[in-house]
């Protein structure tokens, strides 16, 4: 979770959009993000029993971790994993590569419930050109196996869109626009960050803060979501849906990085995310981030206080789901 300035990295907001799947009312649509740079952390088989236990169905994982993927076998925790950014230039430009990261990865662990794979975290500068490649190797490398079913695509941040407010969503990037039309074409995967007011961010303004035409817009939550939906419907892929990769809040490491703020964005969103939108009501999937509180992180000392739980498998703060 690449950051720029406290307030930014305290609002951490990923998109991971694919096609449009309506979750009906009561179904969980909320996971947590796993990571692994802290010290002392959890085996991954009680990471995943700790997963089950607090009802989390969903999970992200940064790299094909296969202490993780070994524990998720037969769960049914549904489960986001990465092409890591240093593979995209081989998987780009060679099929064997991309067929080879799947047998070893994918189809190695037929008891996973694999929902997508994403295809580069926040790539910048010029590798963003293997991207689109990179993505079609993998989900042609998928189909052979008879992994169709299983979505592919990448993860941005929030700079690759401008506009406001969110109906006036557009991307600013080149390599976005063949990207969205792909994904268009097969239904797949993103990611974003932003910053604003406070009250706006934790979900606890009183009224509406931007106004949009006949949409009011009462968080910031909701106004990145719809800024993205804008954005590929004015890329001609308006079909293309939202599952949110990553959303959290830092309990400790920076101003207003507290275990109330964090607490409270957190269980509000947990709270808001089967409402959906202004512009698309109904419930969105969402990954909190994170799991745990990651010591060994690098950059902002907020990047290390993202954790619902300590190492040792205690709530940094009450939370429910």
């Amino acid at each position: 979770m690449a950051k720029q300035g406290v307030v930014a990295s305290m609002l951490a907001l990923a998109l991971l959009l694919g096609t449009l799947a309506v979750i009906p009312t009561g179904v969980q649509s909320i996971g947590v993000c796993y990571g692994v740079n802290g010290g002392s952390l959890p085996s991954a088989g009680d990471v995943v029993q700790l997963y089950q236990s607090n009802g989390i169905n969903l999970m992200r994982i940064y790299f094909p971790d296969a202490n993780a993927l070994q524990a998720l076998s037969s769960t049914g925790i549904g489960l986001i994993t990465d092409v890591p950014n240093d593979k995209l230039g081989s998987i780009a430009s060679d099929p064997n590569a991309a067929a080879a990261w799947v047998r070893d990865n994918v189809q190695a662990f037929p008891g996973v419930s694999f929902r997508y794979i994403a295809v580069g975290n926040e790539v910048a500068g010029g590798d963003t050109s293997s991207i689109l490649p990179a993505m079609q190797n993998i989900n042609t490398a998928l189909a052979n196996a008879g992994l169709g079913a299983v979505k592919v695509s990448t993860a941005v941040q929030s700079g690759v869109t401008q506009g406001f407010p969110p109906s006036a969503g557009s991307f600013s990037q080149g390599h976005m626009g063949p990207i969205a039309q792909y994904l268009q074409s097969t239904g797949a995967p993103l990611l974003a960050n932003g910053q604003i007011d406070i009250n706006y961010a934790l979900f606890t303004s009183p009224g509406t803060v931007v106004q949009d035409g006949g949409n009011a817009y009462q968080n910031l939550f909701d106004a990145l979501v719809d800024t993205f939906y804008s954005a590929l419907e004015n890329a001609g892929a308006g079909n293309v849906g939202i599952v949110v990769s990553e959303s959290g809040w830092p309990s400790a490491g920076g101003d207003a990085a507290t275990a109330a703020n964090a607490q409270t964005y957190n269980q509000n969103l947990i709270n808001h995310v089967g409402q959906g939108t202004p512009k698309r009501p109904g419930a969105i999937e969402t990954y909190i981030f994170a799991m745990f509180n990651e010591d060994q992180k690098p950059g902002a000392e907020t990047e290390k206080h993202f954790g619902l739980f300590n190492p040792d498998k205690s709530p940094a703060y009450p939370i429910s789901f």
